[in-house]
């Protein structure tokens, strides 16, 4: 049964392909992953409005944790209660805990994950034109006003130019938007009720036990310094801190792993990183395959089996954290939604999250479309600068094909992605023959 009565009626089978399907298309990050559910949820199924849609992700934006996944388990969760935010965000997570699983363990074995990336490359074309629509289309939805349009572009530029921290943005625009939209709602809206108290502590309880007592089951069982336990723990502190999305973690975590525990060599974890990339699910599905190989390279004679351990121990402690947060915390969503100044709040964090998804769609355009881009800072001031000699070709040729065949032609994604991938891989066979190699120097 939905759980509020403006949801249309979903069967829980309909909605269960639908995640499926968005579980097995989800690649290239946070922000093609938000534009595909947008595609789904909003346009096709018509399961959310668009401002129900921008209120979640703003939610969402928040938490710490994978703001993708954590944005389906919610809009599961609006469906179908409970039952249905575990099957949308397991489904998003696990075919790319799969397919990460099986390719760590090709990795740990043979130490080469170059065919990987050059059957997914052509992928991240297709993606690039995904973003891209995805953001003209939220932008013009979210941005109403020259003050929305402001916020967005302040946004922008304090996180793509001046490094400054996502919660500090968000907190500002939140501030901002506190102060100034709140009169711009209609009071009549105002609406007293909230979710029950008590209710959420039981919730946290339950998913706090369930996060955090198999952990000491564990340390108790093999002492506080075995790998096992040392990856539980790792991982634990890093679900707690990972805000602004992947992104935002992820050079944190690739320091902490290679320099303070150094369970991996700085190339591993970059390759871990590409990954993480090309595959679908979250980009923070990266901590599987780094449980996998501390644990692997721990693990003596039965190396693969004690693997398997540490990437289900890395998987276990990043995603339960997350349907804790959701759980917890979405029924007060709608609540948020109907109290004029906490409304206005909302407002200002979604106007500045257009802002930080541009900041996304730029850095993964840049890393797409040119084999080499540099950080280089001048004081306050950051900027991420292409080698224009670098720029692929093939790549660029693939993302207008893409662009063709999405925007003009209206084909779906699943085959704009088939596409792209199958053209990427010709493209590789005749460069490999034409060149003489044994493998390219740019996968295609």
């Amino acid at each position: 049964m939905a759980h509020h009565h403006d949801t249309k009626q979903v069967s829980f089978n309909e909605a269960t392909r639908a995640w499926a399907k968005i579980g097995l298309l989800s690649f290239g990050g946070p922000t093609a992953q938000i534009a595909l559910m947008h595609r789904i949820v909003v346009e096709q199924k018509k399961w959310l409005s668009e401002a129900q849609f921008l209120n979640a992700l703003s939610f969402c934006m928040l938490l710490p944790g994978p703001e993708a996944m954590q944005l389906g388990t919610y809009v599961g969760w609006r469906l179908h209660g409970w039952r249905g935010g575990m099957t949308a965000g397991l489904l998003f997570v696990i075919p790319g805990a799969v397919v990460v699983l099986v390719l760590a363990m090709i990795y740990a074995s043979f130490g080469n994950i170059s065919w990987v990336e050059s059957l997914f490359w052509g992928v991240k074309a297709a993606v690039v034109v995904i973003v891209i629509e995805a953001l003209l289309r939220v932008s013009k939805k979210a941005l109403k006003g020259a003050e929305h349009w402001l916020l967005a572009l302040v946004s922008f530029i304090s996180i793509f130019f001046l490094a400054l921290p996502f919660p500090l943005i968000i907190l500002l625009a939140a501030t901002y938007g506190f102060l100034r939209f709140q009169s711009h709602l209609d009071n009549s809206l105002v609406n007293k009720s909230h979710p029950p108290f008590f209710q959420t502590i039981k919730t946290l309880t339950f998913w706090l036990t369930l996060w955090l007592l198999p952990q000491f089951l564990l340390m108790w069982a093999l002492g506080p310094d075995q790998i096992l336990s040392d990856i539980g723990w790792f991982f634990s502190k890093l679900a707690i801190v990972t805000f602004g999305g992947a992104y935002a973690v992820l050079a944190y975590m690739g320091q902490d792993v290679v320099v303070t525990h150094g369970w991996l060599s700085a190339g591993q974890m970059m390759d871990g990183l590409g990954l993480a990339e090309t595959t679908p699910g979250p980009l923070i599905l990266v901590t599987e395959f780094v449980g996998y190989l501390a644990a692997f390279q721990e693990g003596g004679h039965h190396s693969w089996v004690m693997g398997i351990y540490g990437a289900i121990v890395a998987i276990w402690v990043t995603f339960i954290p997350c349907f804790m947060w959701i759980f917890s915390g979405a029924p007060y969503i709608e609540w948020i939604n109907h109290q004029p100044r906490l409304k206005g709040a909302l407002v200002g964090i979604t106007a500045a999250v257009v802002g930080v998804i541009l900041n996304l769609s730029v850095w993964f355009g840049l890393h797409v479309f040119f084999t080499r881009v540099e950080l280089h800072k001048f004081g306050w001031l950051m900027l991420w600068t292409p080698d224009v000699l670098t720029l692929d070709w093939p790549v660029v040729g693939l993302t207008l094909a893409c662009a063709y065949l999405l925007l003009k032609r209206h084909w779906g994604i699943a085959p704009v992605l088939a596409a792209s991938a199958g053209l990427a891989l010709v493209l590789q066979v005749m460069v490999l023959s034409l060149i003489h190699i044994s493998e390219p120097t740019r996968p295609y």
